[in-house]
């Protein structure tokens, strides 16, 4: 009889587990919003296993551009943002949509083209003078388009160059409207130029006659951001579990595992969380 009766309570208990489970599971995830080039670049395939390894949290991230990223956080569809525009997050955070806003990371831009080099931009370290040759040869350039970190960077540094892109745009200048990754195929298709983050330049492996052509200009640096997004204004934000991450990426444990990720041994990513005014 005794047996019996544990069986019986081990089955009620089972079924119990079976119906109570998957509505705690549900609960156990957070969703970031973050760019492309974090998510092309492979860089959270290496970060989040080590994270959810360690905390049992599931992290979903959607990889949009920034602009997208942080309207999609404006709706409430997100707990964490994890972009690169400053003045976006800023923005984001005045507003009050944002908790803080913390450094994570950075690595830089680099323009990339043709071996050819139609606009003899080879070598030079100043990216401003590199955009005006391009529109000067009116050498096929591909654009993200998309309202991304990379995008508004481009768009900051044509208006730099005292190029006004979007009165002085032609047939060369091409609109994709699509993430980092695409886009460099769609340049690597045309033997356009572009601007990459390095990050998704070393992951990328469809290059064709792509290279670096500039780079080392200080306008290339590129800072990464993590914020928090306001419970206050959407009451469905999971805080702790959203505050929990943040605290892991800009940790050493997370720190690290930022400085770790390498392809081919060349670091994609530097961290730098120590730095509070970056």
């Amino acid at each position: 009889m005794a047996l019996k009766r544990m069986n019986t309570i081990q089955v009620i208990l089972l079924m119990l587990a079976m119906y109570t489970a998957p509505a705690s599971w549900a609960q156990n995830f957070i969703t970031v919003a973050s760019t492309t080039s974090t998510e092309q670049s492979g860089l959270f395939k290496h970060l989040l296993p080590a994270y959810e390894k360690k905390t049992g949290v599931q992290v979903r991230v959607v990889a949009l551009g920034t602009g997208q990223a942080l309207d999609m956080a404006r709706r409430g569809d997100a707990d964490v943002v994890f972009v690169h525009a400053r003045s976006a997050e800023e923005k984001f955070i005045a507003e009050g949509y944002g908790v803080k806003r913390l450094p994570v990371m950075y690595n830089d831009f680099v323009l990339i083209g043709p071996k050819s080099d139609p606009a003899k931009i080879a070598g030079g370290k100043d990216i401003l003078d590199a955009l005006r040759k391009v529109k000067a040869a009116e050498a096929p350039f591909v654009s993200r388009g998309d309202r991304s970190g990379t995008h508004m960077a481009e768009l900051d540094l044509w208006k730099l160059a005292g190029v006004d892109i979007a009165a002085d745009k032609g047939p060369w200048y091409r609109d994709t409207g699509q993430g980092m990754g695409p886009a460099l195929n769609t340049a690597s298709s045309m033997n356009g130029y572009i601007l990459a983050d390095r990050g998704t330049w070393i992951s990328f492996k469809n290059r064709g006659d792509l290279t670096i052509l500039v780079e080392g200009d200080k306008r290339l640096f590129n800072q990464y951001g993590v914020i928090l997004v306001n419970p206050e204004k959407h009451g469905h934000v999971k805080k702790e579990l959203g505050q929990a991450f943040i605290d892991w990426v800009v940790s050493p444990d997370g720190q690290k595992a930022i400085a770790d990720y390498k392809i081919g041994g060349e670091q994609l990513f530097f961290p730098n969380a120590n730095d509070k005014g970056a």
